[in-house]
């Protein structure tokens, strides 16, 4: 199905759909030997409130990727599995588009454990996209949660919803779901008015799939 006949979501995970920096907390704690209850849970970008040294970080995420299985073993954020199934479900096209290729000659283990975890929380996709550059995915709205990637994005023209954390909770975004509930709405709102701009049905309901063919006049 081409591109043209359906509204594609461009999806990022770490951070909008699973919770990597309660999964990164918990790795490091183990990693440094720190109590976990004394690392902040809010960290900001690059989580310098660790006290993380200098070159630590790429340590980590390789012992976090390769010893702890962390692309398979983090939660969901809540809400995240049940909203995307419903959307898949009432048409939209998701495109998952996340930067995992971190670590040179460990992609394997990245894309195997990305796959594992979709399957295994029951997150619809159509297209993985391991890629660190977002504006050269094609989608019609984007979820993300990286200030630097939204810029990038929407600076090729397309809109996009930023999950609230504590690495962006301070941006001036233009539009932000500090949830599922209301990412849902706000994926809704833009599939919905992309469906009237097509003169397409909409879904009779949430998780329900539309009629085909045109709307009635």
């Amino acid at each position: 199905m081409a591109d043209e006949a359906v509204f594609v979501l461009g999806l990022d995970l770490d951070g909008c759909v699973a919770s990597f920096i309660g999964r990164m907390r918990e790795i490091y704690a183990e990693w440094s030997g720190k109590d976990e209850s004394l690392l902040d849970p809010d960290p900001t970008y690059g989580f310098p409130e660790w006290g993380l040294l200098d070159g630590e970080y790429d340590r980590l995420h390789r012992f976090a990727v390769t010893q702890r299985q962390l692309f398979s073993s983090m939660e969901p954020l809540p809400g995240a599995p049940s909203a995307l199934r419903r959307l898949s479900a009432e048409g939209v096209w998701i495109r998952i588009a996340t930067h995992r290729l971190f670590i040179n000659y460990f992609h394997e283990p990245a894309a195997s454990q990305t796959i594992r975890w979709l399957e295994n929380h029951g997150i619809p996709y159509r297209d993985l996209c391991l890629i660190r550059d977002k504006s050269a995915v094609r989608a019609d709205l984007f979820v993300e949660d990286s200030v630097a990637n939204i810029e990038k994005i929407e600076g090729f023209g397309c809109e996009t919803i930023c999950i609230t954390n504590s690495t962006n909770v301070t941006a001036p975004v233009t539009l932000r779901a500090d949830d599922w509930v209301e990412a849902e709405r706000l994926i809704h709102e833009k599939y919905y008015a992309w469906r009237k701009l097509h003169g397409l049905a909409l879904p009779p309901g949430p998780g329900l799939h539309p009629p085909e063919g045109v709307a009635s006049q």
